[in-house]
């Protein structure tokens, strides 16, 4: 056989070149409503239950800010509507996701309980708070739009949790040894 020619190597060695970088895998996204510090609890809890859990969390932190910027308001600020439109939506994001892990949970068969339980008593706590936003917020026109969202995602993640609670694998029976 003949050696390859210089032409025909370089066109080999530049295919090669060319697959290399999609044989990477792709980092995973970053979610823009999460901090880091956050973004790291995520990943690292691992399974679906601890993240439903903490995604749950971070929805009531995002709703305790926006009670507090709604205590605290200045007519003066003029960034007021971009932070609350920006809490509308890193809770909408929050609870979303949470949801979705619900799914995932099922499909695989984990144990999800503790994050279905938590995801359930925000939702309870959370969703009087909203609706009651969404006819007595004030200033509702800079936020209504984002804050419709929220009540549905919130509503269709309420839905996903009953979903959970009759679809669940059951717990494990421990039997007695005989």
């Amino acid at each position: 056989m003949r050696a390859m020619t210089t032409p025909g190597a370089l066109l080999l060695l530049a295919s090669i070149l060319s697959a290399a970088p999609a044989s990477q895998p792709a980092a995973p996204q970053k979610k823009e409503y999460l901090s880091d510090a956050e973004a790291d609890k995520i990943r690292d809890a691992g399974a679906s239950g601890p993240r439903i859990v903490l995604y749950a969390t971070f929805a009531a932190d995002r709703i305790k800010k926006l009670q507090y910027e709604f205590a605290h308001m200045d007519p003066a600020d003029s960034k007021r509507t971009d932070r609350l439109n920006s809490l509308i939506n890193g809770y909408t994001g929050c609870i979303d996701d949470a949801a979705d892990l619900l799914d995932v949970g099922i499909e695989k068969q984990e144990d999800i309980r503790e994050g279905v339980k938590a995801l359930q008593a925000r939702i309870k706590e959370i969703l009087p708070y909203l609706q009651d936003l969404a006819a007595n917020g004030p200033e509702r026109e800079t936020y209504k739009d984002n804050l419709d969202d929220a009540i549905e995602a919130t509503q269709d993640a309420a839905k996903d949790v009953e979903k959970a609670v009759k679809e669940m694998a059951p717990p494990p029976v421990r039997r007695k040894p005989s």
